[in-house]
């Protein structure tokens, strides 16, 4: 019978089958076993018991090692380590020539061991003792220098002795290719002797940088060719990777440190070399698809490889360039980088494409974390002129922040890059990211390059200006689905995403140059003007853009803003023009008047779009609040009353709509308001007199209530007209030492109880009743006074106790009468 496998190997084949087939044999007895059971649960099984073989243990299904195995396994480790102890104790109690031959002999035994140990199938044994060779080589090679080379430098000599032992591994284990641990072990040593004798050299770091890169160009090849041990490509792919990493940060520390032209040039040699070599890695690895990694790897190593290409193009061209011009170079660089790999469309690969394009978002990610200052300054610099409003233009922002103009070029660099990697589709997040650094570069260049305040506000206004109507087309893009599609298309998507940003940085601008024009009063009425213009198109287009979300809240965000800006020209115009200052919330009041009137379509705006009507409303009742808390601050009464006075006819106005009667209630508590505030300045005190303008309207809507609506609860139509005249009365009216005030009371209470019990209502029989007893009772607390001071002082206790006594006696009976008391209430309305 011929047979290509070697005896042993065939062996272990065979011991492997049988394994796997008693293990299926166990299974299948144990489901004829529950058969039986289920199909006869109450008949025994008869039959003799199956056996169950012991699973296998071994690797590859082999059955487990045996006792002979086991104790040569113990008996080959203690043997190492015996003989370990004894040379490492007992060194210097022998010569030289008994000290290399116990070495010798150990090491020679622990290597020529795994060899008999394989041949009896004892691979794990083998393993074991293979490990404790090669460790007493390592230990050989340092007693060979203690001994008999102390002469020789550390790092040389622990340089060539990694080499020899790599050698010597990787033969071994060519010798025995059935053990595992030689060969890693031979590649872990191979890392070694380069970077070890490159620290000897007069030129320590750019040597070690190129005897890295040179060990990592190695390792990649090894980790990149066909076939092989999977572990040997995993470990060389590793170590490729430290190595590299290693090179490359200490070239880039030559480069930060390089002062000429030359230094410059040997340090961007390395990183040129290390470009070249992640860029060799990721077409090999993206030509091979291997697996779901090798996408991820390919692209990290075009990544890493495009990092090492910036930094040396930028280390050599920005030799003496400081500041924020070294930044704003390597951006270049990058940016550079982007547009040659987007010039070169499909010819390249994707994972190639997207590292690289990593790479110089990478780079102008941090460049832009850099010049985040320049743009905070753009944005919040003119808050410090709110308390000096009309006084002049700010100084320049280039004397405020130092290197400005290079930071606001870094930014537009930087949305270039972004932008070239959009085109290509890289990630939709990349073009909402390219708009909003492109726009805070174009909105911070003005004040980086210190251009005259005019042409700067100028600058800053027109750019808002086209950012909000690129919002509001981008808004109808996105709210038009494509012909035949019944969901949202990606492309659609990513336009909604553009149109939120550009709608975020236009608010953004807004605010700014609202703040930075209050420097100046021409200013003030030109950007106040320009910005709410720009509002009226955006509400208008916005508004006959869609119908969906993102329209609504843009074009509602427009009229909003239209109406703050309109009340901000308001507020000018009456300052520039000597309006007292008590007088500006009667003049403010002029714009929700106005807001009120466009939003029900009347004036000279006969037509408003429906989405506009409650943006407009809103923000007409937010400016009347500021109108009422420029009026209340001024302290001035009468105008504080003509101020509420106006606001409730403006809001009774609006009450008139039939879907703005909720307004109404507003519109009374303002005129109410308003005539307290008269009084008050007034300096009137009675109490009726603030009572009766809330009583009367609301006696009026109750009644025309009961009127629509016979049916409901007197209540909810009289309550609470009653209620605000009756009991502020009658509690003035126990602190008033004259009778004019508690007879008219008294009178007014009979009126409405006669008038509750006439027309059966519980509300007014109930308020007047108990205002009555009121009254009365505070007309003869004096006399009752002094009875009780007349009487022994032991008769009241006693009355009071009979009384309980009697109710209690006919607790039942008065229990009755309360229930048909109930009863007889709850018939009334």
């Amino acid at each position: 019978m011929e047979n290509p496998l070697p005896p042993a190997e065939e062996l272990r084949l065979i011991d492997r089958e049988l394994a796997q087939l008693d293990a299926r044999r166990v299974q299948l007895l144990n489901r004829r076993a529950w058969l039986l059971s289920v199909l006869a649960p109450r008949r025994p099984l008869t039959g003799p018991p199956a056996r169950h073989p012991a699973a296998p243990s071994g690797p590859g299904g082999r059955p487990g090692p045996s006792a002979q195995s086991v104790l040569l396994a113990l008996g080959a480790v203690l043997l190492g380590v015996a003989a370990l102890a004894f040379t490492l104790l007992s060194w210097g109690s022998m010569g030289i020539g008994g000290r290399a031959s116990v070495l010798a002999t150990v090491t020679v035994g622990a290597l020529t061991a795994p060899a008999v140990l394989l041949r009896h199938g004892l691979r794990s044994t083998a393993e074991s003792v293979v490990a404790l060779g090669l460790a007493l080589t390592i230990l050989d090679a340092y007693a060979l220098h203690e001994v008999a080379l102390p002469d020789l430098s550390g790092l040389g000599y622990a340089a060539g002795c990694a080499a020899v032992l790599c050698v010597l591994w990787a033969g071994y284990g060519l010798r025995l290719p059935q053990l595992r641990l030689p060969a890693p072990c031979a590649l872990l040593a191979a890392q070694l002797p380069l970077p070890l004798a490159a620290l000897t050299t007069n030129t320590r770091l750019q040597s070690v940088v190129w005897a890295a890169l040179l060990t990592a160009a190695a390792d990649a090849g090894w980790a990149l060719r066909p076939g092989g041990r999977r572990i040997l490509r995993d470990l060389a792919g590793i170590a490729a990777w430290v190595l590299g990493a290693m090179g490359l940060a200490a070239a880039l520390a030559l480069m930060l440190s390089a002062r000429s032209l030359g230094s410059a040039l040997l340090a961007a040699a390395p990183l040129a070399a290390g470009a070249w070599l992640g860029l060799w890695a990721a077409l090999r690895v993206a030509a091979r698809a291997a697996g779901a990694r090798t996408p991820v790897w390919a692209a990290a190593l075009a990544a890493a490889a495009g990092l090492s290409l910036i930094s040396a193009t930028s280390g050599v061209l920005r030799l003496g360039a400081s500041g924020q011009w070294s930044t704003l170079i390597t951006v270049l660089a990058a940016g550079v980088l982007a547009g040659a790999v987007a010039s070169t469309g499909s010819r390249m690969p994707p994972q190639l494409r997207q590292g690289l394009w990593v790479a110089s978002g990478l780079v102008c990610a941090g460049a832009t974390v850099a010049a985040l200052p320049l743009v905070a300054l753009a944005l919040l610099g003119p808050l410090g002129g709110l308390g000096s409003i009309w006084s002049g233009p700010p100084p320049a922002y280039a004397d405020l922040l130092p290197g400005t103009l290079p930071a606001a070029l870094v930014l537009l660099v930087s949305a270039g890059t972004l932008a070239a990697a959009h085109r290509r589709a890289v990630h939709p997040a990349a073009g909402a990211g390219a708009l909003l650094l492109a726009w805070s570069g174009l909105f911070s260049l003005p004040m980086a390059a210190g251009w005259p305040y005019p042409v700067a506000l100028a600058a800053q206004l027109s750019l808002t200006g086209a950012t909000a109507l690129a919002a509001v087309a981008a808004t109808g893009r996105a709210a038009r689905p494509a012909p035949g599609a019944a969901t949202q298309s990606p492309t659609a998507s990513g336009t909604a995403r553009l149109a939120t940003v550009a709608a975020l940085c236009a608010g953004l601008g807004a605010a700014s140059s609202s703040m930075l024009a209050l420097t100046s009063q021409a200013a003030t009425f030109a950007a106040f003007g320009f910005l709410g213009a720009a509002c009226v198109a955006v509400a208008v287009r916005g508004a006959g853009g869609g119908h969906g979300l993102a329209a609504r809240l843009l074009s509602g965000s427009g009229a909003a803003g239209a109406v703050g800006y309109t009340a901000g020209l308001v507020l000018a115009a009456a300052w520039s023009l000597g309006v007292p200052a008590q007088w500006l919330g009667v003049v403010l009041l002029s714009v929700p008047a106005g807001s009120v009137a466009v939003a029900a379509g009347s004036g000279p705006v006969r037509r408003v779009p429906s989405p506009l009507r409650v943006p407009l409303e809103v923000a007409g009742a937010l400016v009347g609040l500021v109108a009422l808390g420029l009026g209340l601050v001024q302290g001035d009464a009468p105008l504080l009353a003509l101020t509420l006075g106006l606001a409730a006819v403006i809001c009774a106005a609006s009450a008139l709509r039939v879907d703005r009667r909720a307004v109404g209630y507003a519109a009374v508590a303002l005129f109410v308001l308003a005539s307290w505030v008269r009084l008050a300045a007034y300096g009137v005190e009675v109490p009726e007199a603030y009572a009766l303008p809330v009583s009367l309207p609301a006696l009026a809507v109750g009644l025309a209530r009961r009127r629509r609506d016979p049916e409901s609860s007197s209540w909810s139509a009289y309550g609470p007209g009653l209620a605000a005249t009756l009991l502020p009365g009658l509690v003035a009216a126990w602190v008033d030492p004259h009778w004019l005030r508690p007879l008219l009371l008294g009178l007014t209470a009979l009126g409405v109880t006669l008038v509750g019990a006439r027309y059966r209502l519980q509300a007014p029989l109930l308020l007047g009743g108990l205002t009555l007893a009121g009254v009365a009772l505070h007309e003869l607390a004096p006399y009752v006074v002094q009875v009780v001071d007349a009487l022994p002082r032991w008769l009241p206790p006693a009355l009071a106790g009979l009384l309980l006594l009697t109710v209690g006696a006919t607790y039942e009976r008065r229990l009755g009468d309360a229930r048909r008391l109930r009863n007889s209430l709850g018939r009334l309305r």
